[in-house]
């Protein structure tokens, strides 16, 4: 079956502590790499790394001084009904691609690389700024990119088959809460199609795909934190696959079936 399967009957999930502050320009597959062995790990076929957008975003560039930032009239009119910045609100609709919906104080925007979710990835927390120069962070240009240059990078290192998971947490519908998901990935089938495959009882699946870098990204944040834990970056072991690898741009529902829009 073209599935991917936990076939050691376990996930290992190990905090990668001891990477520095991350700055533009960094190489952030050499600061992961260096964690990787500063945890005593030895990478082998089908690790996957899950690494945190921050510090792809950080290493890119991608911090924005609201100082320079001159927000217009459609920023200062969504500004004013939610509440916010309208600095922010102008670099929010800068990154994305339409405003999918708003109110109650939040902006749901799809992002320019197709992933729908609040203000665009555009974050304030954790980001580090003066008093006199508050900043904010955007997602990578393009995490898919992000992730298959990491991939690429780990893997010339440790010579083993590995893979890459650019994790953000977002909101979703229907439910409270944040959630890590996937908004980049290399070498790892991002989302499976179990159609037609049995079920327990031997009848044939009809609609279930299975977010599998959404799934890892998630359980990675379980260790990695939220907050002021530190964890920029996560490794994964005990997981198998079988299909293709498929980027992080899968997951986004076609617009014809997506009920929210």
């Amino acid at each position: 079956m073209n599935i991917p399967m936990a076939q050691t009957g376990s996930v290992m999930l190990t905090p990668l502590a001891g990477i520095p502050m991350v700055l533009e320009g960094d190489d952030v597959a050499r600061l992961v790499g260096d964690a990787i062995e500063g945890a005593g790990i030895t990478p082998a076929d089908f690790d996957v790394l899950v690494v945190t957008q921050k510090i792809v975003s950080k290493a890119e560039g991608r911090r924005v001084r609201l100082a320079d930032v001159e927000p217009y009239a459609r920023a200062m009119e969504l500004a004013a009904s939610l509440g916010k910045d309208p600095r922010m609100i102008e670099v929010v609709l800068r990154e994305s691609n339409e405003v999918v919906a708003h109110g109650h104080g939040v902006l749901i925007t799809e992002h320019r690389s197709g992933h729908v979710m609040a203000n665009s990835g555009v974050d304030r927390s954790n980001v580090g700024h003066s008093s006199d120069d508050e900043s904010v962070l955007l997602l990578p240009l393009d995490p898919d990119a992000s992730a298959a240059a990491m991939h690429r990078s780990l893997e010339a290192r440790f010579g083993c088959r590995l893979a890459v998971v650019v994790s953000d947490s977002v909101g979703r519908a229907w439910r409270d809460g944040v959630a890590g998901i996937a908004i980049g990935a290399a070498g790892l089938p991002s989302l499976t199609d179990l159609r037609g495959d049995p079920d327990l009882f031997g009848v044939p699946l009809k609609v279930t795909l299975t977010g599998f870098a959404d799934q890892i990204a998630s359980a990675a944040n379980l260790v990695a934190g939220e907050g002021a834990e530190g964890v920029p970056a996560v490794h994964v072991r005990g997981l198998r696959w079988s299909a293709t690898a498929v980027p992080a741009r899968a997951l986004v529902r076609e617009r014809e079936r997506d009920l929210f829009r």
